[in-house]
């Protein structure tokens, strides 16, 4: 099953497929600007038992050079297995479609990155075939980008930065550089920025500094994420509140509690376990009654 970080990374080409012009200038190739692109189904299923899916499939249209079709591929670790699927990918989408076709792999770890830009020969020893040769988007060649206008300028590119360096200690710089550049952006533009970046860092600690950039910097943002900070921390306020007020319960009947038992209570945020140890406390003889049942 596809993780969050790995439905990021190839899903932000598809909220911004003019993305893709900026990444090959990174990787030193001249794709021209696209002029319009449409998503197309990343089915590639034939009338057989094997099934192939491809994460994302654009057609990019351009001004002068005419269309041709982009698979981008989230890449999580190395898998050799790949080799083949990719090939299947471009062959078929360049049969079904006829258009010239890129193959972009995005990772977000260097080994990874490295396995993927590798050529591979596919055929016999004796005589290969094809040479797969995927471009590669990942920690080793995109960009770090800390610096504020520099985000400001290309916003998906530095959502792309923080996403392939999701595992970089100081990736926190990019996150700042990019929470400063979305304060004074739309909101309808930096929803999808915010959402996409949120996605690509996973459970990474990097979340959460995110997570905390989103609510100071971006508190007056209506996007899922500042939306779920907002209630985390007023539940986070009621639990506050209802513990305070179970140990003035204890105190004012005389219940004792010791230092372990205080720092259970105040560090607990699930208010319906602290609305029972409360509704205990009205009877409690000690403060283990209330943490038992019965």
């Amino acid at each position: 099953m596809a993780n969050a970080p790995h439905e990021a990374m190839h899903r932000i080409f598809q909220e911004y497929p003019g993305l893709f012009s900026r990444v090959s200038e990174v990787l030193g190739l001249a794709f021209p600007e696209s002029t319009r692109a449409e998503v197309l189904s990343n089915d590639l299923t034939e009338n057989q038992p094997l099934e192939r899916r491809v994460d994302t499939v654009l057609r990019i249209d351009t001004e002068h050079q005419g269309p041709f079709l982009l698979a981008v591929e989230a890449q999580g670790r190395k898998d050799p297995d790949k080799h083949a699927s990719w090939a299947y990918y471009f062959s078929y989408l360049l049969a079904k479609y006829g258009l010239p076709t890129t193959l972009l792999v995005v990772c977000q770890d260097r080994a990874t990155a490295e396995w993927a830009a590798r050529p591979v020969r596919l055929g016999a020893p004796q005589w290969p075939v094809l040479t797969l040769h995927p471009l590669v988007a990942g920690p080793h060649n995109i960009p770090f980008i800390a610096d504020v206008a520099q985000a400001r300028k290309d916003l998906p590119l530095a959502a792309l930065s923080a996403i392939t360096h999701a595992d970089n200690p100081d990736v926190g710089a990019i996150l700042k550089s990019l929470s400063t550049a979305l304060r004074d952006t739309p909101e309808t533009i930096a929803n999808p920025i915010v959402e996409l970046t949120a996605q690509g860092l996973g459970n990474r600690p990097a979340a959460q500094q995110w997570r905390n950039l989103v609510a100071v910097d971006l508190s007056f943002y209506t996007s899922p994420l500042s939306e779920e900070i907002r209630a985390e921390g007023e539940a986070r306020g009621e639990a506050k509140g209802q513990a305070k007020s179970l140990l003035r319960m204890l105190e004012l009947r005389g219940v004792g509690v010791p230092h372990e038992a205080r720092e259970k209570i105040t560090a607990c945020d699930d208010t319906e376990l602290l609305d029972q140890w409360f509704s205990r406390a009205v009877t409690a003889t000690t403060v283990e009654e209330i943490f038992t049942h019965g």
